[in-house]
């Protein structure tokens, strides 16, 4: 039974960056992951990471703006501590390698990201959290002796003890189908966020919503769960995500009149507006007919308007995808877009340390809610805010450890979770298909939890979310062996995305008015007495 003075759940740049700042404060560390960490989600962050560090910049601008793209509902405590400590944040990596852009002075270079006063954004090209995610993995192997990895592990259940104390997890080696119980003094969730409960999403087929889940069932209060944000530019084709860095070098929004629309809902910002303002903006557009493309389901993005060689330098991947999923050469002729579903704001509540109500149980990154975000997260954010509590929590379970023994954890909890995979293996197939419940889920979601939302359309969504969570209980699978049984894993994560999206439903059926994300026609005034 491994046992360690912190766990780690999840091996993107949150988990990665808790284990290094854990094992630097002495504690030994273990950190598991459903795929190799290089894979994890962080991979996928594309335009950039925000911090004051141009000389004429200042944190409190930083702050001031994280709060109003919050629509006010961030807790300016939490945004104060990330936008203070985000420049050094930003040289640590530089020093660690990695290989930010830079001017032709040789400094870090910036570009405009929306919601922005200024130029704020570090970047690599539109690889950024790719970048950066190599670099904190180069930093886990350096400190092999005393980080142990657990790659390709699937968390089964968090294990509390009697007092209510997190002591460990179940997990499942995916490559054998050996179950394990993990011992530690603290547990770390860094699972990332729930995109796969909204269909199309610009999530990885990873991010069900694990870590949320599994904290709402041993009790963690979630918070925000109401506040899903729609990228503004994701392909019509699949959902694919299209970096706002196009915006941020000049690429412009168009309907199928030609019109440059954004003057008309954002004239001072235009399509650097927050993501809420752009993604509503277009899909107004599409609703009231001016929608490009098939059926009129689209917006063109035009990126012709910035300059061939600057955007085969800071765009390349997004060319590539454009050519490949589209056959859109982006630097020649605009490109179909819609707005996607992109990042969860909510998550298990947590305090500026990462800790939840639950004694020796952490969170940090998507599957976190510190509450930076609020109401709507500005783009180049989110990585900011994985390192900086990814950090705090991995130093404050560090610290934790140091005085306390290692606790002793019953054999109760695996042989539970193990009776309930030998279950999912053994259904027959009168039920339904996991992949059906899940295309079910992810289409009404995106129909009545998306943009706009209004109460019969929540109160639908409830009542399929409630039905489909009895369905789940007979879904069936087809691989029946050990190794590698990615159907069952789907079960399972089929039952931790329900658990979400029920969340979400009454979470958005409660605030009755629109606040960032969260736009009800039927309440469409902001409520700040409430």
């Amino acid at each position: 039974m491994p046992a360690h003075d912190v766990l780690i759940i999840g091996a993107g740049l949150a988990g990665q960056r808790a284990a290094s700042a854990a094992a630097d404060a002495g504690a030994s560390v273990a950190i598991m992951s459903k795929v190799h960490p290089v894979r994890s989600h962080s991979v996928a962050a594309a335009g950039g990471i925000n911090a004051a560090i141009s000389i004429n910049d200042d944190w409190r601008s930083h702050a001031y703006d994280t709060v109003k793209g919050s629509d006010f509902l961030g807790d300016q405590d939490a945004i104060e501590i990330m936008c203070r400590e985000a420049p050094n944040e930003v040289l640590h990596l530089d020093h660690i390698g990695v290989t930010f852009h830079r001017n032709e002075k040789g400094e870090l270079d910036l570009r405009a990201f929306g919601g922005a006063s200024m130029k704020r954004t570090a970047y690599v090209a539109d690889i950024t959290g790719q970048a950066m995610l190599h670099v904190l993995y180069e930093q886990l192997l350096k400190r092999h002796d005393i980080v142990d990895r657990f790659e390709e592990w699937f968390t089964t259940s968090l294990i509390l003890d009697d007092s209510g104390r997190c002591m460990g997890c179940v997990a499942r080696d995916i490559r054998t189908g050996r179950m394990e119980t993990f011992t530690a003094k603290n547990v770390i969730l860094a699972s990332g966020g729930a995109g796969q409960v909204w269909k199309p999403t610009t999530n990885a087929l990873i991010c069900t919503g694990d870590g949320i889940a599994q904290a709402y069932r041993v009790g963690a209060p979630l918070m925000d769960m109401e506040m899903v944000q729609y990228h503004p530019t994701t392909l019509v084709e699949n959902g694919f995500l299209i970096t706002e860095g196009a915006r941020g070098e000049g690429a412009t929004l168009l309907n199928s009149a030609g019109e440059r629309f954004m003057e008309k809902y954002a004239p001072n910002k235009m399509e650097l507006a927050s993501r809420d303002v752009v993604s509503r903006a277009e899909q107004t557009e599409i609703n009231e007919g001016r929608g490009a493309g098939p059926d009129g389901a689209g917006i063109y993005l035009d990126v012709t308007v910035v300059p061939r060689k600057r955007t085969l330098e800071a765009l390349r991947e997004i060319v590539n995808i454009g050519k490949d999923f589209a056959g859109v050469d982006i630097t020649r002729e605009p490109i179909l877009i819609r707005p996607g579903q992109h990042y969860i704001m909510g998550g298990v509540k947590t305090d500026i340390d990462g800790r939840t109500p639950i004694e020796g149980l952490y969170a940090a990154g998507e599957v976190a809610c510190v509450s930076v975000h609020g109401g709507n997260r500005l783009g180049a954010n989110s990585l900011l805010d994985t390192l900086i509590f990814g950090r705090r929590s991995g130093e404050h379970a560090a610290e934790r450890a140091k005085n306390m023994p290692m606790p002793r954890v019953p054999e109760s909890k695996l042989r539970e979770d193990a009776a309930m995979i030998d279950e999912i293996v053994r259904r027959d197939s009168s039920g339904r298909r996991v992949s059906e419940i899940k295309e079910e889920l992810g289409t009404m979601m995106n129909r009545n939890v998306a943009v706009f939302r209004d109460e019969p359309g929540l109160r639908e969504a409830h009542e399929v979310v409630r039905r489909l969570k009895e369905e789940a209980k007979d879904a069936y699978i087809d691989d029946r062996g050990s190794v590698f049984n990615q159907d069952v894993l789907s079960a399972i994560e089929l039952g931790y995305m329900l658990d979400v999206a029920e969340c979400s439903v009454v979470a958005a059926i409660e605030r009755k008015e629109s606040r960032g994300a969260q736009y009800r026609t039927d309440f469409p005034e902001r409520n700040d007495d409430q």
